[in-house]
């Protein structure tokens, strides 16, 4: 560089030190130590583990034939009707298993209209082996 161009990097970086503070225009290395390092390593560390706690919910898994992210898998929605000890299939189920513990089908025949009486637990007599 020509003495010509360093006084001109001189007097910008006067103006910005003038303008910003002294802060602006020192080596970032200047105020940096050894517990600065440390600090600054474990911070790296845990967004690391921020990320893989992050990619790992966003997996895609495969679910009746669709690619679907892991987190939105609800691992309960497979519990049976305590009614009929049918799997629930659709979503009117799973909404109904979430919260009266039976599937769409029972919530009809049993529930609507009547949810007091269901949630105090009555429930509907279960047939008997060879009784429909």
């Amino acid at each position: 560089m020509s003495d010509k161009e360093l006084n001109k990097l001189a007097a910008v970086e006067k103006a910005i030190a003038k303008k910003y503070g002294k802060e602006t225009i020192q080596n970032p290395r200047g105020n940096w130590d050894e517990e600065k390092e440390k600090d600054y390593i474990e911070q790296v560390r845990k967004f690391q583990e921020k990320l893989q706690k992050a990619e790992s919910s966003a997996e895609k898994i495969e679910h009746n034939g669709f690619f679907v992210s892991k987190k939105l898998i609800n691992k309960e929605s497979n519990k049976p009707c305590s009614s009929c000890n049918k799997y629930t299939l659709n979503v009117k189920d799973d909404v109904c298993i979430s919260k009266f513990e039976c599937c769409y089908e029972c919530f009809v025949k049993y529930v609507d209209g009547r949810e007091e009486r269901w949630l105090s637990g009555w429930r509907p007599n279960k047939p008997e082996k060879g009784e429909k």
